[in-house]
Parts: C-alpha cells; structure tokens; sequence
C-alpha cells in the first residue's frame, strides 16, 4: 500500500473528471455557439490536416466567429487513412462546422472529398502529385484572400499535420505578394519551442471545443480525446507563460490559454511577430488589423 500524501484528492478528482463525460445526446441537439457574421466580414482560413484538427486547435478562430463576427473557412484537407471512414468524417466535420459557425470547404471543390497523401515523404516521392495539391491550396487562398490563416507547425508530430504546414507554406509562397495575412500556427501532437502567441480561453469556449470535438462522434468513440482537451490547455498556459513571456516569469492566473506560433505573410515573405500574450478581456480583432 502507498502512502497517503495531500494530493490524493486532487489525482482523484482529475481522473474523475475524465470519466465525467456529457449525455451523448447534446451534442446531436447543439445549435451554432456564434453570432452573425458582420458585414465585409475579414476571413480566418482553417486548414485542418483531419476533420477534428478544427475545433482541437480552434480556440483562435471560434474567438474571432463568436466575438468578432469573421468569416471562418475550415478546409478539410485530407479525410483521413481510413477509406470506410471517409464518408462518416466529412458527415461529423459538417456538423462540428455548423456548431462553430464555421464554413467547410474541399480542396479539391467537390464536397466529400479531399486531399491524398498530404506528407513530406509523398512531396518527395511523388513531386508531381504534391504539385498539384499546392497548386490547390493555393487556389484556395486567392479565393478567400484570408487575413488570418491556422494551420500545424512545421514539426506537429504527425505526418500529415507536418505535410500540412509545408502544403500551406509552398501556397503561400505561389500566391506571393497577393496575399497579406496573419499565420498562426498551432500545436496538438508536438509542442513548438518558440511559440508567439499565448491565447486565453474561457472556460465556456473550452466546453464549446469540446463539444464540437464530440460531434466527430465516431473519432470520440475510439478515443474520448475531446475529454483530455482542458488538460493540454491548461498545460499550454503553464508553458507559455515561460515560452511566449520570459523566463522565470510569474504566473499570471491564466489556467486555460492556446499557443500558436505567429508570423505575417506580407509582399511575398513571411516575418516574425513580436511574442504576445492575450487575456480573454482582450480584442483579438484588433491586434490583427
């Protein structure tokens, strides 16, 4: 038997709250969290490596719908390995869409469908395949002419989250200086060591995340991820107080916050920007006129 010790409460209530999960019904009977969009309404375009990658890491664009009245643009860029699953994943991103208040797009402009093998091992086995899916994001950015884009850092731990940051980068650069916007990238499978942008969430957008996550029904059924989405948020603002603030800084109180990296795509290259971190209390549309 192990000892007791002052924090057997706290563990337990931790695993507790994972096992907590909500009536499998309310998902189903949710209507749109955001309101209208405004008029000329500026664009955050998604790019979601797997249907799910938009409300995992969606913390950034559910801010700018709900609050700000943009227009957000979720691309579905692949649909997954799994070829019996493809149909049912376009189905569960429909619905996780319409709950966000987001627009779900194809890349290929044929709705169901996606990209194949959206990899750095397929970018350079197959050149010419890989050609033409930048050739189709690209197309994408000219048409919504985005101030905001959301993709996966360039070393997100998976292939196609990594794929999909190199697609987005070798787009951009095809559209060159047709194109001025803010990139943010995000993290779900790998941490990034200089993350610029430490976003605070409220607890209710949090519960929001989450039950967009719980309309990719047949994902949560193989892994209830959508439960553990607090914990990597709650770690993320632990971290980007030392990571996006300086060393050895003092917490400031935030439990839940999002970390992307943050760059400006601007006359055809991309710059840094200045490392900032964002209260809840804060307008993130104005930071990004």
């Amino acid at each position: 038997m192990l000892p007791r010790t002052p924090y057997d409460r706290h563990v337990a209530a931790c695993l507790a709250a994972l096992a907590c999960d909500a009536d499998p019904a309310v998902p189903a009977m949710a209507g749109s969290v955001t309101a209208p969009e405004r008029d000329a309404a500026p664009c955050c375009l998604v790019f979601s490596p797997h249907p799910d990658d938009e409300a995992l890491v969606g913390g950034l664009s559910l801010r700018l719908r709900q609050r700000h009245g943009w227009r957000v643009v979720n691309v579905a860029v692949t649909l997954g390995s799994r070829l019996e699953r493809r149909a049912a994943r376009w189905d569960e991103a429909q619905a996780c869409c319409a709950y966000l208040g987001f627009e779900l797009v194809s890349p290929t402009g044929v709705a169901g469908q996606a990209l194949e093998r959206i990899t750095p091992e397929a970018a350079r086995a197959d050149p010419s395949h890989w050609a033409g899916a930048v050739q189709a994001a690209a197309a994408l950015l000219r048409r919504f002419q985005p101030r905001a884009v959301l993709a996966p850092h360039a070393l997100d731990g998976h292939p196609a989250h990594v794929g999909t940051h190199h697609l987005v980068r070798e787009a951009l650069a095809e559209c060159g200086s047709a194109i001025d916007a803010h990139l943010f990238w995000s993290e779900y499978w790998t941490t990034q060591t200089a993350p610029r942008l430490r976003l605070e969430l409220e607890s209710a957008e949090v519960a929001q995340l989450i039950t967009a996550c719980a309309l990719h029904a047949g994902e949560v059924a193989r892994h209830p991820y959508h439960l553990l989405l607090p914990a990597l948020l709650i770690d993320s603002a632990r971290r980007g107080t030392e990571c996006v603030g300086s060393p050895g800084s003092t917490p400031d109180g935030t439990v839940l916050a999002a970390l992307y990296g943050w760059e400006r795509w601007q006359l055809g290259r991309a710059r840094p920007m200045p490392a900032r971190t964002l209260s809840s209390a804060e307008d993130l549309d104005a930071l990004l006129r």
